[in-house]
């Protein structure tokens, strides 16, 4: 599916439980064990939201413990 456009181009950003960001053609139905992040724009709208967020690349259960870096 990389790649690809929808055929209004439109995207939403998810967001798992390790606080990890992806992007998914609007379209398409949330998988399982991602939430909706309530962004939803080009897919380059999204991975500029994304990259404002997403600034700590650590899942979060290694940033919680203080491992990983």
């Amino acid at each position: 599916m990389q790649g690809e456009e929808t055929d209004l181009g439109r995207y939403r950003v998810l967001v798992n439980h390790e606080d990890q960001y992806s992007i998914l053609p609007a379209a398409y139905a949330v998988p399982e064990g991602w939430r909706d992040a309530g962004f939803e724009g080009s897919k380059d709208d999204c991975l500029g939201h994304i990259r404002d967020r997403w600034t700590d690349m650590r899942p979060l259960s290694v940033r919680d413990t203080g491992h990983g870096g």
